[in-house]
């Protein structure tokens, strides 16, 4: 009975997501509350801050496809999926040598039956993260990471997660090689393009835009905005959302790096209070005692309570 209450919650926020977004939200002409996330314990951020988190968030890896259905099972109502590459290449994915992961990836969400967010590859733009086409100096990591393997990369998974009846029609015309087997299953994948604002490191060949697969393959343009000593990239943010206005925003990430600083939430709630595209905001949690963690945090986690709670669909 649980169960099945729990996948009726989960086709009901499903569509009614879909039905704001239909035609009219990416110009802001719907009245859509914005859809609340957390990467953490869901449960506990909300005796935190009085949030009920429409969307949960996790971090998946290119080896864990078998697990899919298990680790989206414990994110209703709505999963969001960070997918890193480990030690895949970029050219790899594009050329079809990673499709046993997202074969498993269409099949998995287009069983869920709702809408899942697919977030593949975050902040391709940082060196931090083994997909980026540049090292911290500058200096390229070669062709096999190169911003144009990555966008054809993203582009397949795109169009793999999503599925239905044209993936290689779609592939060839990429001139990507074709998946393997049957028609594929159509899904709700929702997917998310989330650079940085800016490009670290901050040369125009690492910017946010080298690594834009194309509209046909986003369908959400998202943000992680921290604030750290040295403060918070807001230049970038609204760099980045007006670079896209055809398109959705998100914060996919955010929060604060060890700082108690209520201003830097009141200008959260600002920000999406004034940028009628957000239609996601998901806080960065993480475990109980983390630097990210409101708990730690009084003001900040009074001010989330008082003006980012309510924002909430």
């Amino acid at each position: 009975m649980f169960r099945r209450a729990a996948l009726l919650a989960s086709a009901l926020v499903s569509a009614s997501l879909l039905a704001a977004w239909d035609g009219g939200e990416a110009t802001g002409a719907t009245d859509a509350r914005v859809q609340l996330g957390i990467l953490g314990s869901a449960s506990r951020f909300m005796q935190l801050t009085g949030q009920r988190s429409t969307v949960r968030h996790v971090f998946v890896g290119w080896h864990q496809g078998a697990a899919l259905p298990r680790i989206l099972d414990g994110l209703r109502p709505v999963p969001m999926l960070a997918i890193k590459s480990g030690s895949i290449s970029m050219a790899d994915i594009a050329q079809g040598r990673g499709d046993a992961f997202l074969l498993q990836l269409n099949s998995t969400v287009a069983g869920w039956g709702g809408l899942v967010y697919v977030r593949p590859l975050p902040e391709m733009n940082g060196h931090w993260n083994e997909y980026c086409a540049f090292n911290r100096d500058g200096s390229s990591r070669g062709p096999r990471y190169s911003t144009s393997a990555f966008r054809k990369a993203f582009a397949r998974i795109a169009v793999v997660a999503r599925g239905g009846p044209s993936v290689n029609a779609t592939l060839r015309k990429l001139g990507l090689p074709p998946v393997a087997g049957a028609d594929l299953p159509e899904s709700k994948a929702r997917i998310v393009w989330n650079p940085q604002g800016y490009g670290a490191p901050d040369i125009p060949a690492n910017s946010a835009e080298a690594y834009y697969p194309g509209d046909a393959y986003v369908d959400v343009v998202a943000n992680d905005l921290y604030l750290q000593t040295t403060g918070a990239a807001w230049e970038a943010n609204e760099k980045l959302y007006s670079a896209h206005r055809n398109k959705p925003y998100a914060i996919a990430e955010w929060g604060l790096w060890g700082i108690d600083d209520p201003t830097f939430v009141e200008r959260m709630a600002a920000f999406v209070r004034s940028h009628p595209r957000v239609e996601l905001l998901a806080y960065f949690n993480s475990k109980p005692g983390s630097i990210w963690d409101l708990g730690s945090k009084p003001r900040s986690r009074a001010a989330y309570r008082r003006l980012i709670t309510p924002l909430g669909g």
